[in-house]
């Protein structure tokens, strides 16, 4: 890589913490105020306590809070260190993402659309791929700290989610001229709607309609990067799940029959699915001898 272009990437990544630090700010207002149903535009952000408004000033991701001392300028209460921790790791994952497609990740690299070491991520549809990966992060983590608190995934999250990440599906696909990609998205995103549905009927409520829904959300992503990080991607939700209610049961903190959220594990499953599917598909096929 040439010094001119290391540069570019570098400021490429920076770029996209600082807003990744932006985003994490308004999503701790999302995660607090739409499972209450209320607006996310107003009013102002205000302390819980003395109801102030927070000031600009005091508004800015995680500097604020560190100035402040974790502290209301105004009544002195304590303000919670998981705002400045969402706005951080946001802001961490954001640059970590832009990296990654920089590198060649998630297709970035001149390959093979839809092989098993490949996705579509080719000339123009590069700087789409990566807002669809933003984006997907961004409610990953407003849903998984929803679902974590409240047990929901509420359908105004996943419903934009739905026709943001489809329109820029739709873009990438027609930009990067490969309509096969589109068509393995929308097949990804039936595929996986329908067969959560089936659980959840089977189940009589073992998966809630919110987790049917998420489902054709990240199947519509996973299918247009590739078949691999479909297929891993809806594998390690269920292990994850699996993993992590054995692992509450056996510590205590969870009981047989329990309702455990499981939408955090289909939201981290699918990024197994994009980080590792192509390399984990590989070795399955080598280890059935068709490697």
């Amino acid at each position: 890589m040439s010094t001119a272009l290391l540069t570019i990437s570098t400021a490429l990544v920076a770029t996209v913490g600082v807003l990744g630090l932006a985003i994490g700010s308004f999503l701790n207002v999302v995660v607090h105020r739409v499972p209450a149903g209320l607006s996310v535009v107003s009013p102002r952000s205000s302390c819980p306590d003395c109801r102030s408004p927070i000031r600009g000033r005091d508004n800015v991701p995680v500097l604020s809070w560190l100035l402040l001392a974790g502290r209301c300028r105004d009544c002195r209460s304590p303000i919670s260190a998981r705002y400045p921790l969402v706005e951080a790791f946001t802001g961490v994952a954001f640059a970590a993402i832009a990296g990654w497609v920089v590198a060649g990740g998630a297709g970035g690299a001149a390959v093979a659309p839809g092989s098993a070491s490949g996705s579509p991520l080719e000339g123009g549809a590069v700087g789409i791929g990566l807002v669809i990966l933003l984006v997907l992060a961004a409610v990953s983590i407003a849903l998984t700290l929803i679902d974590l608190d409240t047990h929901r995934l509420p359908n105004v999250i996943v419903g934009w989610a739905a026709v943001v990440l489809g329109c820029l599906v739709f873009a990438a696909s027609v930009i990067g001229g490969d309509l096969a990609a589109l068509g393995r998205a929308l097949l990804g995103g039936a595929a996986l709607f329908s067969g959560y549905l089936v659980v959840a009927l089977v189940s009589r409520g073992g998966l809630g309609m919110g987790d049917v829904k998420l489902a054709g959300v990240l199947g519509l992503v996973l299918g247009y990067f590739g078949w691999p990080q479909l297929a891993v991607g809806a594998f390690a939700a269920f292990a994850l799940g699996g993993v992590a209610g054995i692992l509450l049961i056996v510590t205590g903190r969870a009981r047989r029959g329990d309702g455990i959220p499981f939408g955090p594990w289909m939201l981290a499953g699918a990024w197994a699915g994009l980080v590792g599917g192509p390399a984990v598909a590989d070795w399955y096929l080598r280890l059935a001898g068709f490697g």
